[in-house]
């Protein structure tokens, strides 16, 4: 199974990523989180990690709404 990380679904804002992460905290947090539910994610679809799928669902959720927010930031 393909990774989701946020260089690779935002390569034309990489640098803006770089930036953010080492300049606004709590974008910093969205970013290490998105990272952690996208881990755990990945666990889940290639059997590392057993869950029932309304838990799969609920973190697919939550990382959607983290890009999202993440989207935000980088788009002002």
């Amino acid at each position: 199974m393909e990774r989701h990380d946020l260089l690779h679904e935002f390569p034309e804002f990489q640098e803006k990523l770089d930036a953010l992460k080492a300049s606004n905290h709590h974008f910093k947090a969205l970013f290490d989180k998105y990272h952690e539910v996208e881990k755990e994610i990945h666990q889940i679809n290639t059997g590392e990690k057993v869950a029932i799928d309304e838990y799969a669902h609920e973190l697919k959720a939550k990382l959607l709404h983290i890009k999202d927010e993440i989207f935000t930031h980088l788009r002002s």
